[in-house]
């Protein structure tokens, strides 16, 4: 049913969303963002899912963009980039509004995009020796895109220790900074996962969606306006030489000229 992902659901009612290119690190492209919209809106819509686990597949939770993805991006007009942008802004959009518990399991690397997909989940399970980074301005670019779930998660304040330096941190830092709810050794994050997730099983489903719904209304606003922003602020700085630069750098195994 989908090309970058795999889905199961238990006779309980929960259901397993798996980012599943293992090669590419579950590296984000334009049919993962169709693919994973896609899953939100079926998941949304089936009375008998209770909860929803997002996981991935091999070595990592999420390495960000994908490279080829990103690459064509560099040979787009500003339009064209600004309706790729979009794609991603509605991925996250339907996965934070996803109507059931959204549990996330990582592990591995999480980076730049990774974490914006950490961010949108309800509860954050990750393995203590998961790695996290908002990786963007070492290419010249700026987490514009995710920038609304990062600062709903983390707060300013918080969000401001990793948003602009693209240094790498660790599970404990991610807890401190709001982005994980618990960090367990690697052989008990399954266990750690599952613990999450059975409380639900003994909500009244329309409950929980309600109380999802209303935390959703008295938090930080993340409408269109906020979006457009978004997208607008990205578009500009892909414009900049700073962009060119740290792209043709990252691509040419060198160097960015500001290093």
């Amino acid at each position: 049913m989908f090309e970058t992902l795999t889905l199961t659901t238990d006779p309980r009612g929960v259901a397993t969303l798996t980012l599943n290119r293992p090669e590419k690190h579950n590296a984000m492209s334009a049919q993962m963002l169709a693919d994973l919209t896609q899953a939100a809106t079926q998941l949304g819509a089936d009375p008998d899912v209770r909860v929803v686990i997002l996981a991935g597949t091999g070595r990592s939770f999420c390495a960000g963009g994908d490279l080829a993805w990103m690459a064509a991006q560099r040979d787009m007009d500003p339009d064209t980039r600004g309706r790729e942008a979009r794609k991603l802004a509605t991925m996250l959009g339907a996965l934070n509004t996803l109507p059931k518990p959204l549990v996330g399991r990582v592990h591995g690397n999480a980076f730049g995009g990774g974490v914006g997909l950490a961010c949108v989940c309800d509860v954050v399970i990750a393995a203590d020796t998961a790695k996290f980074g908002l990786t963007e301005t070492r290419l010249g670019l700026i987490p514009a895109t995710i920038g609304p779930y990062i600062l709903a998660r983390m707060g300013e304040g918080r969000a401001r220790r990793v948003f602009m330096s693209s240094r790498l941190f660790d599970a404990g830092e991610a807890v401190d900074l709001g982005i994980v709810s618990r960090a367990v050794a690697a052989d008990t994050l399954d266990a750690a996962v599952e613990a999450e997730v059975v409380p639900y099983l003994s909500c009244a489903p329309g409950a929980v969606t309600a109380a999802k719904q209303l935390a959703r209304a008295l938090g930080p606003r993340i409408d269109d306006a906020v979006i457009d922003h978004t997208i607008a602020a990205l578009a500009a700085q892909w414009d900049t030489d700073e962009a060119a630069e740290g792209i043709a750098a990252f691509f040419d195994k060198r160097k960015a000229g500001w290093m």
